[in-house]
């Protein structure tokens, strides 16, 4: 490994510029302003500054680990370590080297669009890629380029973090992405929904099986726009009761893997397609009634998730089963217009904390009342902001604004991990040198 430049500050990673305090129970009062600690990764230039979705967890002795992901086709992704008590960063290795695709000239694993799964001292996880096309406004597979042959497919890894040891564990079929993961660490299974057609894969650690359950998804995000186009789910939830694997489809219904079975169906009688989230076309670009974000709290034994257009929190209880809109997790700013925020897609990072019942959350800032930039509003400056809720007492509230030390507001952080002790923890946009790149940032709420 090699041990990059230590990022040694002293700064307080939380200023109050303001007295408001945050939102309770839906009032509306000026949030906070929140500054952030930013590091240096030291992640290649030549991945044109990079990107961030969702790779970042906290290991159980502090250590922050993450993933600087990068669209071109030759650069793979990058894994680090972040030591907290020291500020230094390690970089671990890039995602080729880490599947055995160092020597290959194939399009590069440019990504990690999950989180880690810590387990008996090893992390599990998935790649990714992260060299794409553009055409009719959406995301599509790029042609490799010449001398490089096509993407091979994302991986099921595992990393140990006492032996530094990675294991290629199985590799997703037709040259496909893994774009969301979850693990059963009880039963031993990991799960993968595959980009862009869709196709839900399950991997059994003991016997080594590898499963291809299908698509629910139509055309995935191949389709043609209008007709055969579905967004994928970016998130499957483990029911660790039972072993049952959730996940979900623009048009608002629900699917569960069956463990005992080892089958998959929609679950009847209950579905995500409400009004409050708004009148979405699943055929259409954007996740439209997929929950962008969810997670298993263990305390209520249900899975919290929130609709990414209307950023609206919900309750979805599997042994009713039932849902419950609780409450919108979008900033002040966005409340106070009523209007979406500026990313459609909404935000992929919903984390329960330590004390088990607080909901935390980042979230951007709201589309101006034209909803066409003709005149930039105040509301449209507005960066990121953390939400919290207590899912014990139903209480909302931001955090504010997360400003970054040069004075920058933090843009586009879409992973989100919380250590044990309260500091947060995610990937943003970070100018230096009159360049932009994205980058490990801390903060206290």
């Amino acid at each position: 490994m090699k041990i990059l430049d230590g990022v040694r500050q002293c700064a307080i990673v939380m200023l109050v510029l303001s007295p408001a305090t945050p939102v309770v129970h839906g009032q509306v009062s000026a949030p906070r302003l929140l500054r952030a600690t930013t590091y240096n990764s030291h992640f290649p230039a030549s991945a044109e500054g990079g990107e961030a979705w969702n790779g970042i967890s906290v290991a159980h002795d502090g250590t922050v680990y993450y993933v600087l992901s990068s669209p071109v086709y030759n650069v793979p992704a990058q894994m680090y370590a972040f030591h907290p008590k020291t500020h230094i960063i390690t970089h671990i290795a890039n995602l080729n080297d880490a599947v055995g695709q160092a020597n290959a000239k194939v399009v590069a694993q440019g990504k990690s669009h999950v989180s880690f799964v810590e387990d008996n001292g090893k992390l599990y996880f998935s790649t990714h890629l992260g060299y794409y096309a553009h055409a009719g406004g959406v995301e599509t597979t790029a042609a490799a380029p010449k001398g490089y042959g096509p993407y091979p497919g994302g991986h099921f890894v595992s990393y140990d973090m006492k032996t530094g040891k990675f294991d290629d564990l199985a590799i997703a079929p037709r040259g496909e992405g893994i774009i969301a993961f979850a693990m059963d660490m009880q039963r031993r299974r990991m799960y993968g929904i595959t980009w862009p057609t869709g196709h839900f894969l399950r991997y059994d650690l003991k016997t080594k099986n590898l499963k291809d359950l299908g698509t629910s998804f139509h055309g995935g995000e191949t389709g043609v726009i209008g007709d055969t186009y579905r967004s994928i789910c970016r998130r499957i939830v483990i029911d660790p009761r039972d072993g049952s694997a959730y996940f979900t489809t623009g048009e608002g219904t629900i699917y569960r893997y069956r463990y005992d079975a080892d089958t998959m169906a929609a679950v009847a009688g209950v579905n995500l397609k409400k009004d409050y989230f708004g009148q979405l076309d699943p055929a259409r670009h954007g996740m439209a009634y997929n929950w962008r974000a969810a997670i298993w709290d263990p305390s209520e034994k249900a899975i919290y998730g929130v609709n990414g257009q209307s950023g609206y929190l919900f309750r979805f209880d599997p042994t009713v089963p039932s849902v419950d809109v609780l409450e919108r997790l979008t900033s002040v700013p966005s409340k106070r217009t009523g209007m979406f925020d500026k990313f459609p897609y909404g935000y992929l990072r919903l984390v329960l904390g330590a004390d088990g019942h607080t909901l935390y959350y980042l979230t951007g800032s709201p589309l101006s009342a034209d909803s066409k930039g003709a005149a930039a509003s105040k509301t449209q400056e507005e960066g990121s902001h953390l939400i919290t809720y207590d899912v014990s007492t139903a209480k909302y509230a931001d955090h504010g604004q997360i400003m970054l030390d040069n004075g920058d507001a933090a843009t586009a952080p879409q992973s989100l991990a919380v250590a044990p002790d309260g500091t947060v923890y995610t990937l943003c946009y970070v100018a230096r040198n009159g360049k932009r790149g994205i980058e490990l940032i801390s903060f206290h709420p």
